[in-house]
């Protein structure tokens, strides 16, 4: 008989988990990096080379003044990184608060962004249909944030109702949506 053959030995990435030939095509790419450089260098041989210049421009920064350094900081805080390397900014803290028309007579307001200012969108949802006497319910909107649809036209009382019930949350960042426009709501 033949003799039995050896197992192939594949290495996979201590981040993602794949063969790291993919990581490239992976989301966590950028985390992927300092594991591929130390443990799979002949994959990607540019990043040793870029990690060579990333440190030759660390050290020029180092040496420029204390204050650009601030600035820089306070500026890394509001940036964040999306897959694929995009910059996404950080959400302004306000609530937008639209109402959709279906059917012709029904309605619905959705309320957006309580979130934002450390409120349960669950308890939310609990206190808005107890004051108004509807259903309310916490969904996931178009752009799978998580958002209070309310039945009904109840955009003529909620922000006082905000205000009221959520002493943080300021009248000024409340909005509206009104024929597609950020109407503000003081």
């Amino acid at each position: 008989m033949g003799e039995k053959a050896e197992a192939i030995k594949v290495l996979y990435c201590g981040v993602c988990g794949v063969p790291p030939e993919y990581c490239e095509f992976g989301s966590d790419f950028e985390k992927c990096k300092p594991w591929l450089i130390q443990n799979a260098p002949n994959t990607y041989p540019q990043l040793i080379k870029d990690v060579k210049d990333a440190d030759k421009v660390s050290d020029q920064l180092q040496s420029t003044s204390i204050s650009d350094a601030a600035t820089s900081t306070s500026k890394k805080e509001e940036v964040k990184r999306l897959p694929g390397g995009k910059i996404k900014k950080k959400d302004k803290q306000e609530i937008i608060i639209e109402k959709v028309t279906r059917n012709k007579r029904k309605s619905i307001t959705t309320v957006k962004g309580l979130e934002l200012f450390g409120i349960k969108l669950s308890d939310a949802s609990k206190k808005l249909g107890k004051k108004f006497a509807t259903g309310a319910s916490v969904v996931k909107g178009p752009t799978e944030k998580e958002q209070i649809d309310v039945q009904g036209d109840i955009a003529y009382d909620i922000v006082d109702f905000l205000t009221e019930t959520w002493p943080d949350v300021p009248e000024t960042a409340i909005f509206f949506i009104e024929d597609g426009k950020k109407v503000a709501a003081a």
